[in-house]
């Protein structure tokens, strides 16, 4: 007993003091399991019978860049993870080195670490929960969560690809998503906000944390223009003006609106980038939802159901994970790996 005792302390204490090569992927309880869903015009939504745990925040590139690094250590991009316009663009975050030592060749642009990593496919997106499902490192890009055959960035197929059962690690379904955005989390029920910040009313676009705009909890990183000089809803969130410069980083922390949670405690549901889900909206495109820092308030409402298609990535389309209802916090990292076996080891 004691034993265990002393493993659960420092094992959560590892968690905590995670090395910086190991992806954490901070998480939020979804309860409420059999809630009823939400009646929009292009159907209903948000109904889920199970608990389980979603992305606190949108992944980063901070976290993006251990995944290429750990399934692309030579940077032969074969699966075309990484996209030139993650370096070229403003937008984008992370630089390859082709120079730079296996297992080296990408890194964050400075300062860029935990804004949410853009230009990622559909593709993309579940390749890392499966990388996730594996244990993260070098660990299979595809196989486990879900299943990609053919090796080739576009799988064959890549239209029917659903979750496997057993999945440690997926991209949430629209249902799932929908829930942790929109449900009020007061017990089974199919109650639900119109807007990702707890509120029915309509979000403003302001600087982070949003400290001009009245209302705090209900401002995020999405575009919007009101012609008055209040120093809010002055156009694009970071900039607060209303023209487009193509040189311009749009993007904001993940959680850099502190107040601004969903009910469940999610940030970054209502814009900074749209999200994809696994909806299969037809044989050409996935869905996604939650509105970006370029779109207006209309797109994070609960009615908008938005898709891309799935080998394309963009400017303004990210993703988070989901995870079944255990830990808060994961954290795989070589060394925790170390103390498990090592203190079987001596246990037996």
């Amino acid at each position: 007993m004691k034993i265990s005792r002393f493993l659960g302390l420092f094992l959560g204490a590892l968690l905590v003091t995670a090395p910086s090569y190991a992806a954490t992927i901070p998480t939020v309880l979804v309860g409420n399991g059999g809630n009823a869903g939400d009646v929009q015009s292009n159907g209903t939504f948000g109904s889920v019978a199970y608990p389980y745990r979603i992305g606190k925040h949108e992944v980063t590139n901070a976290q993006y860049v251990e995944f290429l690094n750990g399934v692309d250590p030579t940077g032969a991009n074969t699966l075309a993870l990484y996209s030139t316009s993650m370096t070229s663009d403003a937008r984008g975050g992370i630089i390859f080195i082709s120079g730079a030592a296996n297992g080296s060749k990408y890194s964050v642009k400075a300062g860029r670490d935990n804004n949410p990593v853009v230009f990622v496919s559909w593709y993309d997106s579940i390749r890392f929960a499966n990388w996730m499902h594996n244990g993260m490192g070098s660990g299979d890009t595809e196989n486990g969560a879900y299943t990609l055959q053919g090796g080739t960035p576009t799988p064959a197929s890549g239209h029917s690809i659903t979750r496997n059962p057993g999945a440690k690690w997926w991209l949430p379904s629209e249902d799932e998503w929908y829930k942790a955005a929109y449900h009020k989390n007061d017990g089974a029920t199919g109650n639900y906000w119109d807007y990702p910040t707890s509120t029915d009313a309509e979000p403003l676009s302001d600087q982070p944390p949003g400290s001009d705009a009245p209302d705090l909890s209900n401002t995020g990183n999405l575009r919007k223009y009101d012609g008055v000089a209040n120093g809010y809803d002055d156009g694009f969130a970071v900039t607060g003006s209303a023209s487009f410069n193509s040189s311009q980083n749009y993007l904001t922390n993940v959680a850099a609106y502190t107040s601004a949670l969903s009910p469940y405690g999610t940030f970054d549901q209502g814009g900074n980038v749209f999200e994809w889900n696994e909806a299969l909206i037809s044989a050409n495109l996935r869905g996604v939802r939650g509105g970006s820092w370029h779109g207006g308030s209309f797109n994070v409402h609960a009615s908008n159901r938005s898709f891309g298609g799935p080998a394309v990535g963009s400017s303004i389309i990210g993703f988070r994970v989901a995870t079944i209802p255990e830990p808060a916090t994961t954290c795989l990292g070589a060394l925790g790996m170390v103390v498990i076996l090592s203190w079987r080891r001596r246990k037996s």
